[in-house]
């Protein structure tokens, strides 16, 4: 028996069943793929950090607020490159109830006034325009409210405006809007003409919402499609002059409430990356985040469009009564100063603080509010 069991331990292991080996090499290629996803996931979030300062999603910014049925942002949060104040809007600390002696500048828009992509709360246009009307009234108490929020349109900011704003007691109140409205429009211009996925352009999947890689890829793709010249990718074909019947009732409304709420009421002119000036690379370039959003558009056609919307601002202020503030070309079309197609950069902020303050502070509208006596609280009545 000793022998027997002697003998036996020196019998050669059997090979492992082939199915058994391939369930081995198959674990072990997922276990590969999983962490070099990990890995991809990992550099995106560092990319998103580097620039922005925070690896959170934008939409970890937000809170539904359930009794205005309005999206708002999330009050006390901090990230190396932005805050948010007790109030719920980024930048400082606003002073409730406002000073006697107190004049307070109110800035409603989307992303492009919220301001995402500078390097800290200093550099966003908002607080820089205050800043150079601090310089112009040294000694008078000036503050902001920084009403924009990404992902508004104008009647996002008329409802922020009724139910955020006017309470503050706002003395000038700027307006910068176009490109959500414009992307929406034109979005549902598309959906009818049958181009297909249309309806779906824009708009973040669940695997988007949390997921920062799947989110860059799906975007790249996006632009590659909308960019190729091959005639493959269906193209909107849009008269621009047709263009913008709800947004200039939409912002009429909003200028009309405005103008109720405080005594000066501005509209900036639309800027963006994109001219007609340049070249075809240029433009393609330019083009970039528009196309993301609106993929079945022309680059020629986004220009035509966006110019379309700025004749419509300038109607409706010249129609209330409001003040326009002209400029948009002024800041150079340029990688420099925009972030993407409509985001401007830290040099693209500043110049659009100097367009705005500049126009503000050659007004005599302006001169007779910012010289005339305070108010502490919101128009009678509201």
């Amino acid at each position: 028996m000793a022998a027997q069991a002697q003998g036996e331990s020196t019998l050669p292991a059997r090979p492992a069943p082939r199915a058994a080996q391939w369930v081995a090499l198959i674990a072990l290629v997922l276990l590969a793929i999983t962490l070099i996803l990990a890995a991809a996931e990992g550099l995106a979030h560092l990319r998103q950090y580097l620039r922005t300062g925070t690896t959170a999603s934008i939409e970890q910014l937000y809170r539904v607020d359930a009794s205005i049925g309005l999206r708002v942002l999330n009050a006390g949060l901090r990230t190396d490159r932005l805050s948010i104040n007790d109030q719920g809007f980024r930048g400082p600390p606003i002073e409730v109830p406002k000073s006697a002696q107190g004049l307070r500048l109110a800035f409603l828009g989307a992303s492009t006034t919220f301001c995402a992509e500078v390097s800290n709360n200093d550099a966003v246009w908002a607080s820089l325009v205050t800043e150079r009307i601090r310089q112009a009234y040294p000694g008078r108490a000036i503050d902001f409210v920084n009403g924009g929020v990404p992902g508004y349109t104008v009647a996002s900011s008329r409802k922020n405006l009724q139910h955020r704003i006017t309470a503050l007691a706002p003395d000038i109140i700027v307006i910068y809007h176009a490109t959500n409205d414009l992307s929406g429009e034109v979005r549902a211009l598309a959906v009818a003409a049958g181009i297909p996925g249309a309806a779906e352009s824009g708009r973040m999947g669940w695997l988007e919402r949390n997921s920062l890689l799947w989110e860059l890829v799906v975007k790249n793709l996006r632009v590659r499609n909308a960019q190729r010249d091959s005639g493959e990718v269906p193209r909107l074909s849009v008269d621009a002059r047709a263009l913008g019947a709800n947004f200039r009732r939409e912002l009429t409304e909003l200028v009309r409430e405005a103008k109720a709420s405080a005594p000066l009421v501005a509209v900036a002119t639309f800027s963006t990356r994109l001219r007609a000036s340049q070249s075809l690379e240029e433009k393609r370039q330019a083009a970039v985040s528009a196309l993301v959003y609106m993929p079945f558009m022309t680059v020629d056609g986004l220009i035509e469009s966006y110019a379309r919307y700025n004749q419509i601002i300038r109607e409706v202020a010249a129609q209330e009564g409001a003040l326009v503030i002209e400029g948009e070309h002024d800041i150079p079309g340029d990688a420099a100063h925009f972030f993407d197609t409509v985001h401007f950069s830290d040099a693209g902020s500043r110049a659009m603080a100097k367009r705005v303050a500049d126009a503000l502070l050659a007004a005599s509208e302006f001169k007779a509010v910012a010289e005339a006596p305070r108010r502490q609280g919101p128009p009678a009545g509201r």
